[in-house]
């Protein structure tokens, strides 16, 4: 059902948390425009041209089966009675679910941070960050050592699903703890908002001495946090099938190249997988079995999405596949391994441990570390 919302000098008694859109006097000299809301309360105007292109876009993504819309969709142009503007509010403008919500605000939050750095200050400072660090070669390492799935370990305080995993978080101690257990690589979560993460504790890491390469478990939605997140000390960053059209895929997978991040391409469903095992140079794909709409986990997916043809393309294809979400016992580790994983990705149930080492040994039923 559709709700009207106007914004007036002469509104004063409407709250202003309930209006999208301010009030403006019509010009007969102005270029009508849609006026979007960011997620600080401000609002900038969208140029009919550029609200074409957005709206392409969607369409693309939609061609390929994403059904996480980048960005709120502006809606119609504005509707003026006399010398106020009119709009529509619907449920095209709420978020569908919390990934979607997710990458709403991401979207708001780059754009801010892309005008205080903009990417010729990035460029340079990927330049003096600290080289990277091979990841894949890390991960294969570990399965060479121990012959069961190399541990990609989460250093994660929140969760939007779990909230506070851990109170007595301090990101440096758990990533030499997990390094201890035997990890071959970590992921460092860095949304604030939604995790509680940052890049300060990437940094942190990876400045303590801790040799494992890292993951920057972000969510992606402009080329600009990639070499943000390289300028930070990261190793590898992680792309979403979900939210990532193909093309934005391969371009963001040749600039990682360019710069020395390894892109970890994540896939939720059989569509997903399809799509990635079509673009050419991918090494290294994660398959999620957490539901994006309703977050149920089931480990099943892994083995769904390995089966027959696939699991061929990708053995042909030497591509490593990490398991991720649901993965909490040995029998765990033992039933994606057995249908063809080579690397798993795990933060909550070791995160939670008091000793992250233990937990390690605690989740592969064995010491796995080097020592």
């Amino acid at each position: 059902m559709e709700t009207l919302f106007l914004r007036g000098s002469s509104l004063n008694s409407i709250p202003s948390s309930s209006l999208n859109h301010r009030s403006t006097f019509r010009s007969n000299n102005r270029r009508p425009s849609l006026r979007a809301q960011q997620s600080d309360g401000s609002a900038t105007d969208i140029p009919p041209g550029e609200f074409k292109v957005r709206n392409s876009q969607e369409e693309i993504a939609a061609t390929q089966g994403i059904r996480i819309r980048r960005r709120p969709p502006t809606g119609p142009p504005l509707h003026y009675v006399g010398p106020f503007e009119f709009r529509l509010q619907n449920e095209g403008n709420t978020p569908r679910n919390i990934l979607e919500e997710i990458v709403w605000n991401k979207d708001t939050e780059v754009a801010q941070m892309r005008g205080k750095k903009p990417l010729y200050t990035l460029k340079k400072a990927v330049d003096m960050a600290p080289p990277p660090r091979d990841f894949i070669a890390a991960l294969k390492a570990s399965y060479l050592r121990t012959g069961m799935p190399a541990l990609i370990a989460e250093v994660k305080k929140a969760s939007p699903s779990r909230g506070v995993l851990r109170e007595d978080f301090d990101p440096v101690e758990i990533a030499k703890a997990y390094e201890k257990g035997g990890a071959a690589c970590l992921s460092v979560l860095t949304d604030a908002k939604y995790f509680q993460g940052s890049f300060e504790n990437l940094e942190a890491i990876r400045n303590a001495g801790v040799t494992c390469p890292i993951l920057c478990k972000e969510f992606i939605v402009d080329a600009w946090q990639l070499y943000y997140a390289r300028s930070k000390g990261a190793d590898a960053v992680l792309l979403i099938a979900a939210i990532l059209p193909d093309l934005d895929i391969k371009y963001m997978s040749k600039i990682c190249k360019l710069i020395g991040l390894t892109p970890l391409v994540e896939v939720h469903d059989e569509n997903e997988m399809d799509r990635i095992l079509e673009i050419d140079g991918i090494q290294l794909i994660g398959i999620n079995n957490r539901n994006l709409e309703t977050f149920e986990v089931d480990i099943s997916n892994t083995k769904k999405l390995l089966e027959g043809e696939r699991g061929e393309k990708i053995k042909q294809k030497d591509i490593i596949v990490v398991g991720e979400s649901g993965l909490c016992t040995p029998a765990d580790v033992a039933y994606v391994q057995e249908a063809g994983v080579k690397a798993i990705l795990v933060g909550e149930s070791i995160v939670k441990q008091k000793d992250p080492t233990t937990g390690i040994a605690e989740l592969f039923g064995k010491d796995i570390s080097a020592a």
